[in-house]
Order: C-alpha cells, then sequence, then structure tokens
C-alpha cells in the first residue's frame, strides 16, 4: 500500500505531464483537436494557475532574500565604515585639545626665568589620605628631589621621589604640603598648606594683616623651593577670631588637580650657591 504523501507526489506529477502534453498537441483543422484540448485545459488551468503563482511566489522570496542579505551587508558595511570614521574624528579631536594645552605650555614656559622640563601625568594615588601623582620623567631625565612642579594656572606641587624615568609629586593641597606665601595686594605673609575638600590654609596670617576675599596668593620664594611670584590660588574665606593674633584664611587654588595631564618641573634651584658660600 502506497502512503497518502506518495500518493498526492505521483497525483501532482500526473497532472504536470498532462499538463505538458495538452500544451504539446497541435491544433488540427478539425473543430475535434480544439474541442478535446479545451477539455484538458479546463482540467488542468486551475493547476497551471496554482503552479504559476507558486513559481512566482517563490522567485519573490528568492530575490527578497538575496536583497536583504545584500543590504544586511551593506549595512554592516557602512557600520564598520562609520566606526572607522568615529575613531578617527576622536584622534582628531584629541589631537586638537592637546595642541590646544601645549601651546598654553610653551607661552607660559617663555615667562619662566628657569629652565623646565615637561611631562606627562601617567598616574595618580587612589588613596584618600595621599595627594599625589606620577609623572613620566625621573633621575635620569634630571628630574630630583624637592623640584617644583607648575603648570600655568599655577603651583602643582613638588617632586618627593624618583626613579629611572618617572617620579612622584606630592600636590598643592595635601597636607604634608607647604608653600611660603604672601598676599599679591598687600604682601602679606603666610605659609599655604594642604587643607580640607580640595583647598589650602593660609596659615600665620596677622590677624591686623589686610587680607580680603578674592585677593590673589603667590609665592613667596623664600622657602628655597618655589620662585616668587607663581600663582596659588584666591582668597575664598576668612575668619578673624575675637582672641589670637592670627587670623583664619581659606584659599581655593587655580590648579585643577583633578584635570591634570602635562606639567612642567622647574629644573633650576631657586637660589643658586654662590662661590664659597653654603
Amino acid at each position: 500500500m502506497f502512503s497518502q504523501k506518495t500518493l498526492m507526489i505521483v497525483g501532482l506529477i500526473a497532472l504536470v505531464a498532462i499538463s505538458i502534453t495538452v500544451l504539446s498537441l497541435p491544433n488540427g483543422p478539425t473543430g475535434s483537436a480544439p474541442e478535446r484540448g479545451s477539455g484538458a485545459m479546463a482540467v488542468t488551468g486551475p493547476f497551471q494557475r496554482a503552479v504559476s503563482a507558486t513559481i512566482r511566489f517563490g522567485k519573490g522570496i528568492w530575490r527578497h532574500y538575496f536583497a536583504l542579505v545584500s543590504a544586511s551587508m551593506e549595512n554592516d558595511r557602512l557600520m564598520e565604515a562609520l566606526a572607522r570614521e568615529k575613531e578617527k574624528n576622536n584622534r582628531y579631536r584629541e589631537a586638537v585639545l592637546a595642541n590646544k594645552r601645549l601651546r598654553r605650555l610653551l607661552a607660559f614656559k617663555e615667562t619662566l626665568a628657569h629652565r623646565v622640563l615637561a611631562a606627562e601625568v601617567i598616574g595618580k594615588d587612589p588613596s584618600p589620605w595621599f595627594k599625589t601623582i606620577l609623572i613620566d620623567k625621573g633621575s635620569k631625565d634630571g628630574v630630583s628631589n624637592a623640584m617644583p612642579v607648575v603648570v600655568p594656572e599655577g603651583i602643582v606641587g613638588r617632586v618627593v621621589d624618583t626613579a629611572g624615568h618617572y617620579a612622584k609629586v606630592l600636590l598643592l593641597v595635601d597636607q604634608n604640603s607647604a608653600v611660603d606665601a604672601l598676599v599679591q595686594r598687600t604682601r602679606a605673609r603666610g605659609i599655604a598648606r594642604g587643607g580640607l575638600g580640595g583647598k589650602c590654609l593660609f596659615d600665620y596670617a596677622l590677624r591686623k594683616d589686610d587680607i580680603k576675599v578674592g585677593d590673589v596668593v603667590i609665592s613667596s620664594g623664600l622657602d628655597r623651593v618655589f620662585p616668587k611670584g607663581l600663582r596659588i590660588g584666591k582668597v575664598a574665606e576668612i575668619v578673624k577670631r575675637n582672641a589670637g593674633i592670627f587670623q583664619d584664611v581659606i584659599i581655593a587654588p587655580f590648579v585643577d588637580f583633578e584635570k591634570l595631564e602635562e606639567v612642567f618641573v622647574i629644573l633650576d634651584p631657586v637660589h643658586k650657591p654662590t662661590k664659597g658660600g653654603p
């Protein structure tokens, strides 16, 4: 016994064969041949229509499939090209920003009366207790301990440790940092040292000294580390207590220590020893 599926396939083959036979019969001169052909076509016509529709549908699906595959491949190619262009654009923007920073550094270098060495910031101390950065210049590049580190905005800090091509810089805002300083407007003296919250304290400012909020504080040069006249920050807050000879002064540094990328190390000592001197 044949299965139902087999019988259906045989039937379809038979209908196709009949259809081909009918289409191949010539139209004779008498009226009998056309009548036989018309009867056969009446039987096979609907089947032929269904087969033709199926074939057209299949061709349409095939064409659309390849069109979708082609479109998908083209979309992938365009996405890759777009990603490459975005990366190029990002590198270009970084180059433009770096160029601007370097131009500012070079302009600042022209204002300094000391030899300086440009360095890149390559690390930052993650500890909340110490505020230091790591730069890519060290003892083999001429960097030694206590050398000042600056940027156009002002004082960054001083070198506290060196290796071959690396050095650690103690930032101005670290509580272990101190700079002998003065108020630019009135020349009032004090010591700028690291405080809390990214600010500095202006210690030992006499209560009688004329200091106002907004005054600029600069290095005095008397600590024999930082050259005179380097910017530190501006006075952000003043508290004059009823007792005591000092007033409490808080300084907001000019340098944004979170955005340091390139710095200058001042190589020359502030006070060169004279012949026969210390």
